[in-house]
This record gives C-alpha cells, sequence and structure tokens, in this order.
C-alpha cells in the first residue's frame, strides 16, 4: 500500500472510539480546563501526576475513616478527581512542550503506587471483620488489578500508535539534543522500566503489525481495515480500564466492605482480561494476514 502521511486524532481528547461516556462528558473536559488554567504557571506535569496519586490514596482512608454515606460520597469524589487530574497531567504535558516518556512512566507509577496503597488501606479494614484471607484477597485483586490495566492501556496506545500515529513508551525517542533527552544510567533505567511497562504488548505478533502499520502511515485503507478489526478488543479493554472500578469501590464501600470489589476484580476481571486478549490476538492475527499480503 501507498504510504501516506498519518492522521492526527481530534485535537481535543482521545477519538471516539476510545472515550467512554465519563471520560468524554465528564474527566476530560474538566481536565482540559484544568490543564488550561494551570499552562501559564509554574506547575509541571509531573506535579499533577503526584497529586493525582494523593487524592487516589486520600479516598481509601476516606472511605475507611468516614463512616456511612459522607464517607462513600466523599471517597468517590476523591477517586473521580484522580480520574480529572490523570487526564490533566498529559494535557498540561502537550500545552507546554514538556510531553516524554519520563512523564509516562511518572505518571502510570503514580498511579499504580496511589491504588496499590488504596487496596492496602481498604484490605487492612476488610481483614479486621472477615479474618486473615482479606490479605491474600487484596493482593490477588491488586496483582490482578495491575494486569489488567496495563493490557487496557496497552492495547489502546498500541491502537493509537497504528491508526493515528501517537508514539508512546514502545516508539517515543527523545531527540538527542532536546532539553528532555535522557543519558547514561537515566537512558538505561528509562528503557529498563519501559520494557516492563509496556509487556503487555510485547506479542511478536503485535509487534509485526506495528511495523506493517508504520505508525499510521500504512495508507488510508489499512487504518480502516485496523478501526473494524479493533472494535472488540477495545470494547473490553475498555472495560478493563479504570472508570468502572471507581464506580465499583464506591458501590462495594457502600456495602460497608471492600469485598465484593476484590472478587469482582479478581474473577470477573480476569475473566474479561483473558477474553480480551483472546479477541486482540485474533484481531492482530487478521491484520497481520490482510496487511502483509
Amino acid at each position: 500500500m501507498e504510504a501516506q502521511p498519518s492522521p492526527s486524532p481530534p485535537r481535543r481528547g482521545k477519538p471516539p472510539e476510545l472515550e467512554d461516556w465519563l471520560n468524554s462528558r465528564i474527566y476530560h473536559p474538566l481536565s482540559g480546563r484544568i490543564a488550561a488554567a494551570l499552562a501559564p504557571t509554574p506547575v509541571t506535569p509531573n506535579m499533577v501526576s503526584v497529586a493525582g496519586g494523593t487524592m487516589i490514596v486520600a479516598a481509601g482512608i476516606v472511605y475507611v475513616g468516614i463512616a456511612g454515606w459522607a464517607g462513600v460520597a466523599l471517597g468517590f469524589l476523591l477517586h473521580a478527581l484522580w480520574h480529572v487530574l490523570d487526564g490533566a497531567d498529559g494535557d498540561l504535558a502537550r500545552r507546554t512542550g514538556r510531553a516524554s516518556p519520563w512523564g509516562e512512566l511518572i505518571d502510570g507509577a503514580c498511579d499504580y503506587i496511589g491504588h496499590f496503597l488504596l487496596y492496602v488501606i481498604v484490605g487492612v479494614t476488610l481483614a479486621q471483620s472477615v479474618g486473615w484471607w482479606a490479605y491474600p484477597l487484596g493482593l490477588s485483586a491488586g496483582l490482578s488489578r495491575i494486569a489488567q490495566a496495563n493490557h487496557s492501556e496497552s492495547g489502546r496506545r498500541t491502537y493509537l500508535w497504528r491508526v493515528y500515529g501517537v508514539p508512546w513508551l514502545k516508539q517515543a525517542r527523545p531527540d538527542p539534543g532536546s532539553a528532555t533527552a535522557e543519558k547514561g544510567l537515566a537512558a538505561r533505567l528509562m528503557a529498563a522500566v519501559g520494557r516492563v511497562y509496556v509487556a503487555a504488548a510485547a506479542d511478536p505478533l503485535a509487534g509485526r503489525v506495528d511495523e506493517l502499520m508504520d505508525g499510521g502511515r500504512a495508507g488510508e485503507a489499512a487504518r480502516s481495515l485496523c478501526k473494524r478489526a479493533s472494535r472488540a478488543p477495545l470494547r473490553l479493554q475498555s472495560l478493563l480500564g479504570p472508570n468502572w472500578r471507581t464506580v465499583a469501590m464506591a458501590l462495594s464501600m457502600a456495602t460497608g466492605s471492600a469485598l465484593w470489589f476484590f472478587l469482582l476484580e479478581v474473577l470477573a476481571g480476569n475473566a474479561l482480561l483473558l477474553w480480551s486478549k483472546h479477541l486482540q490476538k485474533r484481531c492482530d492475527r487478521e491484520l497481520a494476514e490482510r496487511l502483509g499480503d
């Protein structure tokens, strides 16, 4: 196929096929307003990422520290604020020209660490009512979240790269002459952490499709084929994302216990993960066969 310039996603937010109702109507519009307000200030995207992680931990503390519906409502609002800040850090980075692989790693680290601490906080409280087995259940839920979130984010970011040419940790390479270029030990550390962070997208077949799509430059026919083939995987990857978890956590805490949320994470979440991986491999196989003709 004749190479064509890679298209750009919508100027604000992500392409519509990657947006759900909460993101498109609530979280991302608020993220954009916060980023616009912070752009002229000394606040950096990394500061916003850390603030977002702090909101996650604060939600956990409120959930277990304030009894009744007041604690549930405030905990949910704090957790929802993380979603807003999680979008604002990237938006601010793009507005101020500070986007970099390091920023993505810091953003991801704040999200993972924040939610690890959230699970610890509510898990310890759960153990007081159900006993010691709350600890392995909470650990299983936390590890499940990491696996599911990594798969979801990797799949969606890979789609952005294939169809729209938007690079991420797999493809981003700092300009050696730029102020954000990493050198020496920092470069090796970033490369090592990056390989772990994108492990879910390291399948050789997926890599072959990435080469054929060439960052969205493979042509309109190839992009249309990729969009059609990716519909089913993208739907499941959206379900494995963070939005439903925030709502599910609040509903579970409304019952007075994180038990139902942990069980949902381990049982239903991992079942969806296995099915999503199956659909993604089927999608990649189809794309590799048809694009390689």
